[in-house]
């Protein structure tokens, strides 16, 4: 298959990437990042998550971030949807009073990391969602899907294709518009994601379907190029590569936005974001939370 003319990034950096930094950020930082992320082109961006502030304090005060970034000019400038992430029906209630323009829910693909997480299974913690969706049915409300483990868990290894193609398939009767498939752990190779897209593809179309790529062992751009192969165009990154993944020791965070668009730009596929400014605010917000940059563009260009 023909590789696409345009792929769309989903900067995940405030929401997923934020929640497993260990400096909590003050909210007008927060929307300060967010903000001049949007200004570079990104046109859909995580913004937070309404969960327990007692479980993920980085995500505290998600209501107030959303407030401000709907009182800017900046939203109606640039175009940018916000996203938040909903585990439950009061997460929903405050998605909507806050004003998010799209709401995501989360699964996964292995038993004992499900259970492990949040101590039931995955037909369970899917079932959980079921209220969720037929709400934002109602309210008309945009539901992205993920699906967690896709390839490794942490507890049980190599994960069985099919479930995550069971899962993906869930998601997507469930009402969720798109399905973005994680590398949690980041233990995936180019192979193994063929193989997981092959079974994924018999479920779920290429068009509904989004990557999201964890940098563990530096495979994650051979892993999104795979996907590419395979149609897909749609891809999750975190500016500077914010995050990790709190169940894998040692674990990368999330691909960082600007080597994907590096790659990107390279192969003459369109994106509609800068990297050079880009570039610039994963310095600098790497420079506010004290940690090292885990772009390789931008350290080559710092």
């Amino acid at each position: 298959m023909a590789l696409p003319n345009k792929v769309q990034i989903i900067e995940v950096g405030p929401r997923d990437g934020l929640q497993n930094e260990s400096q909590i950020l003050p909210v007008p930082l927060r929307v300060e990042l967010i903000e001049r992320l949007a200004k570079t082109g990104l046109k859909k961006i995580e913004a937070g998550s309404f969960v327990s502030p007692k479980w993920v304090p980085q995500m505290a005060n998600t209501d107030q971030v959303l407030d401000a970034l709907n009182a800017s000019s900046v939203k109606t400038e640039t175009g940018a949807q916000y996203a938040v992430l909903t585990p439950n029906l009061k997460g929903l209630e405050g998605a909507v009073q806050h004003k998010a323009d799209e709401i995501a829910i989360f699964g996964a693909a292995s038993e004992s990391f499900t259970q492990k997480n949040i101590n039931c299974s995955i037909k369970e913690s899917l079932h959980r969602f079921e209220d969720i969706a037929a709400s934002a049915q109602q309210l008309n409300l945009p539901m992205r899907g993920y699906v967690s483990t896709i390839i490794g868990c942490p507890y049980e290894g190599d994960i069985d294709p099919q479930v995550v193609a069971d899962v993906a398939k869930t998601l997507y009767q469930m009402g969720c518009f798109e399905i973005s498939l994680g590398d949690t752990i980041g233990v995936g190779t180019p192979i193994k994601f063929k193989r997981m897209l092959d079974a994924v593809l018999k479920e779920v179309p290429a068009d509904k379907l989004a990557v999201h790529c964890h940098n563990t062992y530096g495979q994650a751009l051979a892993n999104i190029y795979a996907s590419l192969e395979y149609g897909i165009n749609k891809v999750d990154s975190a500016v500077a590569g914010l995050g990790g993944c709190p169940y894998a020791k040692g674990a990368s965070g999330n691909i960082a936005t600007e080597d994907v668009l590096f790659m990107l730009n390279g192969m003459n596929i369109e994106t509609g974001v800068d990297l050079d400014e880009v570039v610039n605010i994963g310095n600098w917000i790497c420079s506010e939370l004290n940690r090292e940059n885990q772009s390789k563009v931008g350290l080559a260009r710092a």
